[in-house]
């Protein structure tokens, strides 16, 4: 034989990558780690000489970047079908949060490798335009819709520190005492990046707090924002029941046009009388202040949730009532 390498027949060379790439993504996962995913060491397991793998790889970080590449498909897959399955845009931002944070999990080496080290040229580029570029697409919904104010591409930015930070926590402090209902915790992180993002555009950059809870009225969602009484009514004739409408009308903190979405809570317990069982709630808080009968009835949010004719919503419960004198 006169050494000269026999060319390769049409196809040969596109199985012989795919095939390197397989072998590398098994002992990149195995290992969990890139420092064991040499040329060499790929090129024994794939059963190769370590120039076939340079004939498709011009060293190791593209090889590594190729590896781990192989997966962002997937988050592709996963991010339209969370977006497609929800026709609110809020709604499907947390879906797609929430499927961001499940892929990132589910393929933690990969995630680790490209957006988790100082950037490399190739590949981690490519992953991180990819996932701003899903962020961005579903925030600009939310943007058009209302539900939050300013640069799709700065908020996006905003959104996804929050769920990446998430993202890193687990995968590299699996010691912290995580809950056992992870799926729920990464539901509430996103709902708080979600939600406050769109509390926080719409307030003044360095305004500052709100009073203390004893004396100012509870956040909600309803189109009128916050809970308490109206400018000027100290529950008089208006507050002897109420009207959802009514719930804190309080402009001077919290009066927000665009926000009646589809944030909305059960009621639980309290007066069998209650106008309404379904209330709006903006954001979502801890607790829940309702004008009613000279006074106010109080409810506190629960880990449970209720099957209604309006979806799935959190359930409030009645925990007792502040008579307010006239």
């Amino acid at each position: 034989m006169d050494g000269r390498r026999v060319r390769a027949r049409p196809g040969e060379g596109a199985r012989l990558r795919e095939e390197i790439l397989r072998t590398a993504e098994a002992l990149l996962v195995e290992a969990g780690t890139e420092d064991a995913l040499t040329l060499r060491a790929v090129a024994r397991a794939a059963g190769v000489t370590t120039p076939s793998v340079y004939l498709h790889f011009a060293g190791k970080e593209a090889l590594v970047a190729a590896v781990c590449l192989r997966v962002w498909d997937e988050l592709d897959r996963r991010m339209e079908r969370a977006r497609a399955g929800e026709a609110d845009p809020l709604r499907a931002l947390g879906a797609c949060g929430h499927a961001y944070v499940r892929f990132a999990l589910d393929h933690p080496v990969q995630y680790r490798v490209l957006l988790m080290r100082p950037a490399e040229p190739e590949g981690a580029a490519i992953a991180s335009t990819a996932c701003f570029g899903h962020m961005t697409d579903t925030v600009t919904a939310c943007v058009e819709a209302g539900f939050l104010r300013g640069d799709p591409r700065t908020l996006a930015l905003g959104l996804w520190t929050a769920v990446h930070g998430c993202v890193s926590l687990l995968i590299t402090q699996p010691s912290l005492p995580w809950p056992d209902d992870l799926d729920g915790f990464i539901e509430d992180t996103v709902r708080m990046a979600g939600y406050g993002g769109a509390v926080a555009s719409r307030l003044p950059r360095g305004a500052p707090p709100p009073p203390s809870p004893a004396s100012s009225p509870t956040w909600t969602a309803s189109p009128t924002a916050c809970t308490g009484p109206a400018p000027g009514d100290r529950l008089g004739k208006r507050s002897q029941g109420y009207d959802p409408r009514e719930i804190g009308r309080d402009a001077r903190t919290c009066d927000h046009p665009g926000m009646n979405t589809s944030l909305k809570a059960f009621l639980e317990g309290g007066p069998d009388d209650l106008p309404e069982r379904i209330v709006g709630i903006r954001p979502p808080g801890v607790e829940l202040k309702l004008p009613f009968r000279g006074g106010y009835e109080h409810f506190k949010v629960t880990s449970r949730h209720r099957d209604t004719a309006e979806g799935r919503l959190p359930v409030y419960r009645h925990t007792g009532r502040t008579a307010v004198a006239e």
